[in-house]
């Protein structure tokens, strides 16, 4: 009888044991764990259960779960690019694999001042999108100032600011991660100091941050830098100086100076920080960058009204001619180089200089800025705008109150001309400012990818390899690891990582992507409801 029950009960325990899930579905051996939070790198297993990071040991025993050996590379959290244009192209594009293969699994959207409004709905269409990667975003100040008053030159009412203040209010409990500004852009140009603070306010009431692309980067931007950090400063939230650069040769070197405010700012308790993509061209419409706001003030129809008027065309000439000289131009036309032209497919690729050329004309500065004004009247292109100094690229990389965000999109592979930082800006840190030029650490590198983003965005459970973490997780060759995306041929993938997990589920292998699409919509600290 003793027998018969010792036996009744090793078959109870082994049907138990049967029953019980595997300690863990994935095991990454022999890796150089670089974490996320700066610390030196060292040898450890990592075990993930589901969607979590479970347990990071020096040696895990995986079972039956599946094994991926990282020997001989490097083991991190998964990168988030905390500014991105991603909705032009990710409803088209879920996997967005040029961010995977750059070890990306987080994007966040809504920058420069735009974003849908209200956001809720676009959020909601992005839960029912089956995505490789996370997305988040921020509400505009642009959006919502041209949804209430639209895109005139003038103050707005006390009315209209509470109107926009209960857009931004929504938008935060729908979820936004904080309020951006693009005061570059219309209408934000028109948007004066006071009634941005106004709305930092109210993001401010929901745990939200504020970041901006500056009302000017070049021969004013010490004084923009300064109006980013008053609107955190009595805005009463994090500040941040989004895409941070310094534009015309003629105040290369001010990065010094801007770093300057950031420090003195800090140092008074502004909870100030910046981000960067690593590249000396920038990217934006060639009417925005060209062409005085004023002139585009009411959008197309106005412009087009007061272009046909020779007095007023003279004076938008005049300054887009300095705009070309001295700014975004680069001051000299065949640094101005179009990525996409809707009228004009052909056009891509091709310089300002190619275009004037074309026209019959010189590539002088006085025919480009012609050119400029024939080429928005037929629709405008995007453009990139070669005007940056790699000296300012490094003093700005190697801040530690700076992160990484590409500023890029989800391109259609092969379509049109874009910028390369969206193949390569993660890869092209690791590469060429790690590995060559020795900017910053590889530690560093990963900080400015990883935990730092994420404690700005109050992500608190990505961004760390750490157990309880989401298994948001990259791994890489630092040997190899390289960007390939030039300004000439720019749909080129990066290099260099061999696995990509996006919650706990493997998205990138074996050079090319599998068919997971565990990407969830990542919600800010204002949402109400569960985050997903």
């Amino acid at each position: 009888m003793k027998r018969l029950l010792l036996s009744a009960l090793a078959l109870c325990l082994a049907a138990g044991l049967a029953a019980q899930p595997p300690a863990y579905d994935l095991v990454i051996t022999n890796g150089r764990i670089v974490d996320g939070t700066a610390a030196s790198w060292y040898r450890a297993d990592i075990g993930l259960r589901g969607d979590t990071i479970v347990r990071v040991a020096p040696s895990i025993d995986p079972g039956p779960g599946r094994v991926i050996d990282a020997a001989g590379k490097v083991v991190a959290p998964g990168f988030i690019d905390i500014h991105t244009h991603a909705r032009r192209g990710i409803f088209e594009v879920p996997t967005a694999e040029n961010y995977v293969r750059q070890g990306v699994t987080t994007l966040i959207e809504g920058p420069d001042g735009g974003s849908p409004v209200p956001l809720g709905p676009f959020l909601a269409k992005l839960s029912a999108l089956k995505m490789s990667v996370n997305l988040g975003s921020f509400i505009g100040q642009g959006s919502i100032r041209s949804a209430v008053i639209g895109d005139g030159d003038r103050k707005a009412t006390v009315e209209e600011i509470q109107k926009m203040q209960a857009l931004v209010e929504q938008g935060m409990r729908d979820g936004a991660f904080g309020l951006s500004t693009g005061l570059f852009y219309v209408p934000g140009s028109f948007t004066p100091t006071d009634e941005i603070v106004e709305l930092a306010r109210t993001a401010a009431r929901f745990g939200g941050m504020h970041k901006s692309h500056q009302r000017e980067e070049s021969s004013k931007v010490l004084e923009s830098v300064g109006e980013t950090i008053a609107i955190g400063e009595r805005g009463g939230l994090p500040t941040q100086v989004t895409h941070h650069k310094i534009i015309g040769k003629a105040n290369w070197g001010r990065s010094a100076e801007t770093l300057q405010l950031i420090d003195e700012a800090r140092a008074r308790g502004v909870d100030v920080t910046s981000d960067q993509y690593p590249y000396t061209a920038s990217s934006t419409s060639v009417a925005s960058a060209l062409v005085p706001a004023w002139a585009l003030e009411g959008g197309r129809p106005e412009m087009m009204t007061r272009l046909k008027d020779p007095a007023i065309r003279a004076r938008i000439r005049a300054e887009t001619i300095t705009a070309i000289r001295d700014a975004r131009g680069g001051g000299d036309p065949k640094n101005v180089r179009f990525a996409s032209c809707g009228f004009d497919p052909s056009l891509s690729g091709k310089t300002l200089a190619d275009l004037t050329t074309r026209r019959g004309l010189p590539p002088t500065i006085e025919n480009a800025a012609d050119t400029t004004l024939w080429l928005v009247e037929q629709g405008g292109c995007q453009g990139i705008f070669h005007a940056m100094s790699d000296d300012d690229v490094q003093r700005i990389l190697r801040h530690p109150t700076t992160m990484i965000g590409s500023d890029g999109e989800v391109p259609i592979f092969g379509r049109s001309n874009p910028h390369p930082r969206s193949y390569g800006t993660f890869a092209r840190v690791l590469g060429l400012y790690v590995r060559e030029k020795k900017t910053i650490t590889l530690e560093e590198a990963v900080r400015k990818m990883t935990s730092f983003p994420a404690a700005r965005l109050r992500i608190q459970d990505r961004g760390i390899l750490r157990p309880g973490m989401k298994a948001d997780i990259v791994v890489f060759d630092p040997a190899t690891v390289r960007d390939l995306a030039t300004f000439d041929k720019p749909h080129q993938y990066a290099e260099g990582f061999s696995h990509v997990i996006a919650n706990g589920q493997v998205i990138y292998e074996n050079g090319a992507m599998t068919a997971a699409r565990p990407g969830a919509v990542l919600y800010g600290p204002g949402r109400k409801s569960e985050r997903r």
